[in-house]
């Protein structure tokens, strides 16, 4: 006997007596069965809808009776089969390099992709953002103006503004199109810059709001319409490793101070810390990010509304089917070997503290659709974690050299991971094992992006080469 509840504890229909001999596939069926019920309407789109199920936090991958057999699950209660809505979508891993562009003088430091996935940018240790077509597969321009090496890069999430952060502690804005600087580049760090995050477009479109932090201890926020400096959030007594701007107007702070920090960010007021970590925390991932990154593109780069206030509305209703009622989570990954869940909207207190990782933990990463977290560390292992409670789900084995970067594709069924070891390597997440291998680089792999389209994959490092990847 089973009860089907949704991922927000919601039980659908009545308890079900079910054949121990039921996969998943049968399981869907029943469930579009109840869930057109319960809407009392043929609802088509619910109909491709598909669904991953759950028994006591493991996913059901064959039939019922050989998982509960093989969990020890006692049949005597009823079972509580939990359902994650899939995306209706499906990305195709990437399994050849289409293009190795050449171009930087020196390391590729940060690649991103532009929200809709229609256009990349570059920054090096050569003092260089440089911008590419990606249907031509060729140089689009060059943004020069930085005095040393780029370090952060951040495309607003209404694709028309890209920024830059140096390590000469300055801030440029680039013509996305041009690649010229727009005006004269913000100063105000007195060290380099770590991180960039741009305030989502369901708060304000177009976007016009950017943070940034540094190694100097402070985030400062700027105006770049008004082209100053509007806050300087100076609590920090160590360097900022990384800045997130919230989906509920907060904005994230994390430092090697061991400590994260939640702003308000209209007057720079703290509103709490949250404190658990032993040593420097790295990297700061958000549930929603996503979403915020891509603002109102879709995966089908279906053109924006003209109108700002639409476009506006897009954005709104994509982040709130993501956050699907439930409150936006944060993770934080430390030089301590540790990560730590958090709702920082509800209070100071972490949701669970993950351990497992053996060396430092680089970078983390929440799946598009917030129910899952990848974990790259220097131990030369990707970890995948439940999203919601934290949990551990898996490892993932393979590489021979530190582990930099990770990054999802959209419909967040595959991984794929960056490493000293040269290679790039994409991990499916229902088989939990290697998908791809891609070998390419010349030297260590440092930075890495999958498009919002799901189309391709960028990654760039040590040998001076951009490349990529596609299907």
């Amino acid at each position: 006997i089973a009860q089907l509840v949704s991922n927000q504890g919601d039980s659908v229909g009545p308890q079900l007596e079910l054949p121990v001999a039921i996969t998943p596939a049968k399981l869907e069926q029943v469930l579009h069965g109840l869930l057109r019920q319960k809407a009392n309407q043929d609802d088509e789109d619910n109909d491709d809808r598909p669904f991953a199920f759950y028994l006591n936090d493991l996913e059901l991958v064959g039939d019922l009776g050989t998982h509960l057999t093989q969990h020890n699950v006692s049949m005597e209660g009823v079972l509580k089969l939990v359902f994650r809505p899939q995306a209706v979508f499906r990305v195709r891993a990437v399994t050849r390099c289409s293009a190795s562009l050449p171009g930087h003088s020196e390391a590729v430091l940060a690649v991103k992709f532009s929200p809709d996935g229609s256009k990349l940018a570059s920054g090096s240790g050569d003092s260089t953002v440089r911008m590419w077509n990606l249907n031509t597969q060729l140089p689009q321009a060059t943004g020069q103006g930085h005095r040393s090496w780029v370090l952060a890069l951040a495309w607003s999430a209404d694709g028309r503004s890209l920024a830059s952060g140096s390590m000469d502690g300055d801030l440029r804005l680039w013509n996305v199109d041009s690649g010229e600087a727009l005006g004269a580049p913000l100063k105000g760090h007195k060290k380099w810059v770590t991180a960039l995050s741009w305030e989502p477009a369901h708060l304000a479109y177009p976007c016009s709001r950017l943070a940034s932090s540094s190694k100097d201890c402070t985030v400062r926020i700027w105006d770049t319409k008004l082209r100053r400096c509007l806050l300087v959030l100076s609590v920090h007594t160590k360097a900022v490793s990384q800045v997130k701007w919230g989906g509920c107007g907060l904005l994230y702070s994390s430092s090697q101070d061991t400590s994260i920090n939640v702003w308000e960010t209209t007057h720079g007021k703290l509103v709490r810390t949250l404190k658990g970590h032993a040593h420097w925390v790295n990297t700061l991932a958000l549930s929603s990010e996503h979403a915020l990154r891509t603002g109102a593109h879709d995966h089908k780069s279906t053109a924006l509304p003209e109108d700002p206030i639409e476009a506006k509305a897009v954005a709104l209703k994509r982040y709130n089917e993501l956050k699907g009622g439930a409150a936006e989570r944060l993770v934080s990954g430390s030089d301590d070997f540790t990560m730590f869940l958090w709702e920082p909207e509800e209070g100071k207190k972490s949701v669970a503290r993950m351990t497992g990782h053996q060396k430092l933990i680089n970078h983390v990463q929440f799946s598009p659709d917030g129910m899952y977290i990848c974990s790259a560390s220097f131990d030369k292992s990707v970890k995948l974690w439940d999203g919601l409670t934290g949990k551990f789900i898996a490892s993932f084995f393979g590489h021979v050299g530190p582990v930099y970067q990770v990054a999802w594709s959209p419909d967040s069924r595959l991984v794929v991971s960056g490493s000293k070891d040269s290679t790039l390597k994409i991990w499916d997440l229902k088989g939990r094992k290697l998908m791809m291998d891609l070998p390419g680089h010349a030297d260590e792999v440092f930075c890495l992006d999958w498009s919002g389209d799901g189309r391709r994959v960028s990654s760039g490092g040590k040998d001076r080469m951009l490349r990529i990847w596609c299907h």
